[in-house]
């Protein structure tokens, strides 16, 4: 059967009731301290509204959702958003906030998890979300396409936009019915195919960007080759809004493939999962898009918090997602060998395989529903690093073991085993700096020690600023910070963002 990945793969969310009200982030973090920048006026105002029309001026009440991030950690006081629908009003706004010292936060869609994406004070809120037109699809060949889109489009819409010409985005997220194509690479955003499909970074043929000081830099190349000196894309994807922001994307997106098919596996220990991996790997090769684990903890969570069944025995320590897509249908038939050969050797203990759309479904929703499971019990201190495959686990029995003692509702591993991403969530009813402690630097320095990354795909943000020396060096640092004050000398493009307040000031 032919099908759709876009139409299969769905971000299921409802809204969460948090038990907490947020804690202001300048509150909260009380080291920090608010940059000499400008607050907003009178006139600064009405050049904004006159600028942008009322419509994408935005003040009051509204502007609360734009303060807080989705997991209700960090929360901003700034009292306005600004939502530019061309280059040339970015343009303008970064020339007269660079000219009038006015302390600027870029915002996509606002899926973030290291606060990166909400202002710390009162900076004002500029708010990608009203760029959001295609501009372009270039059917190239039948395995090569290049969509150009402005960068507030919205990454589902963009995923079906594709799909409906054959083609696929290279990347899928989790939060891809909120999340953007900016805020994806400012972060430079891994997800759910990377195992097939690499990096973002690699996907990006060219971009458009605005400069602190309000200068178009036009990168938007269309060309799968151009060697022609340094690749200044190459500055934004991953910068996080702090070196310009970015308006316009071109990206090369894949064939779709004709045949897609999921299985959900229970298996006993993690060391059989590594098996089982090892197997994938050498069978299936360029047809794996997705290897995820679960332990049974997040199962759980899913069942009670969510409500949905684990297709197969629930009472197993490990599960994996499986998802193979390829041209013919030869892994239809050869994953169900797979399947037989490892629950005979005894690599697995049980399965469940389909390539129908609903069975396929119904299989990604118990992954995608862990993380709004985990926040039903209130609060969340999630972990975003990268490990080594034989050593992905070991910190999740460790960091149990630390928190024991404390008040503590769930403890798990899950993640992007493929491409060696854990998210290490913690579960509570509240924040406490008891539990912050038992976790921090440890996990950070754990992650070192193994020569893995402290942040595998949401960035440093807010949160990780004083960690960042972890996974970097100090002259990769000190060359991080000249290139700031080189593109950003006034450093109004997100500031308190990667480095350290003291560092960077």
């Amino acid at each position: 059967m032919i099908f759709t990945i876009s139409n299969i793969r769905k971000f299921y969310t409802q809204s969460v009731l948090f038990k907490n009200a947020i804690q202001l982030t300048k509150d909260r973090f009380t080291n920090l301290k608010r940059g000499s920048y400008a607050v907003l006026n009178a006139n600064d105002v009405d050049y904004f509204k006159k600028l942008l029309g009322d419509n994408n001026f935005i003040t009051g009440e509204e502007v609360k959702a734009y303060n807080e991030d989705w997991l209700k950690t960090v929360c901003g006081s700034s009292k306005y958003v600004l939502k530019p629908k061309t280059t040339e009003q970015v343009s303008e706004i970064l020339k007269y906030c660079y000219k009038h010292n006015i302390a600027v936060s870029i915002q996509g869609g606002n899926t973030g998890l290291v606060g990166g994406s909400v202002p710390v004070f009162d900076e004002v809120i500029l708010s990608t979300s009203a760029m959001n037109k295609i501009i372009s699809f270039n059917k190239l060949s039948v395995y090569l396409g290049v969509l150009v889109c402005e960068a507030g489009c919205v990454l589902e819409n963009l995923m079906n936009y594709v799909q409906n010409k054959g083609f696929i985005m290279p990347f899928d997220l989790g939060a891809k019915g909120t999340c953007q194509i900016g805020g994806n690479l400012a972060t430079n955003a891994g997800g759910l195919r990377l195992i097939k499909y690499g990096s973002l970074q690699g996907s990006v043929l060219g971009l458009q960007a605005v400069l602190a000081d309000g200068q178009v830099l036009d990168c938007l190349s269309t060309l799968k080759k151009d060697n022609t000196g340094y690749h200044l894309k190459h500055m934004f994807i991953g910068s996080e809004g702090t070196l310009g922001v970015i308006t316009k994307v071109a990206i090369h997106c894949p064939n779709a493939p004709k045949f897609v098919n999921a299985a959900f596996i229970g298996l006993k220990s993690f060391d059989k999962v590594l098996s089982f991996f090892s197997l994938i790997r050498k069978e299936f090769g360029g047809s794996l898009s997705s290897f995820e684990l679960m332990d049974s903890v997040a199962i759980t969570s899913v069942q009670k918090n969510i409500g949905l069944k684990c297709p197969i025995d629930d009472n197993l320590e490990f599960y994996v997602l499986l998802e193979l897509s390829a041209d013919n249908n030869f892994i239809n038939t050869s994953i169900q060998e797979v399947l037989e050969q490892a629950l005979a050797e005894e690599i697995i203990v049980d399965a469940t395989v389909g390539d129908q759309p609903s069975v396929v479904q119904n299989i990604w929703k118990i992954r995608e529903n862990i993380p709004e499971s985990f926040l039903r019990y209130g609060y969340v201190y999630k972990y975003d690093i990268t490990l080594p495959h034989e050593l992905f686990y070991e910190i999740v029995p460790e960091i149990r073991k630390r928190l024991e003692i404390l008040d503590v509702k769930a403890v798990s591993g899950y993640g992007h085993l493929g491409d060696g991403n854990l998210h290490l969530n913690v579960a509570t009813n509240e924040h406490s700096d008891k539990i912050v402690s038992a976790i921090e630097p440890y996990v950070y320095e754990w992650t070192t020690k193994c020569k893995g990354s402290i942040s595998a795909e949401h960035g440093i943000g807010l949160l990780k600023t004083k960690y960042l020396k972890y996974s970097k060096s100090d002259i990769e640092v000190d060359l991080m910070k000249k290139l700031k004050n080189t593109f950003d000398p006034k450093k109004i493009l997100n500031p308190y963002k990667i480095f350290p307040q003291d560092d960077i000031n």
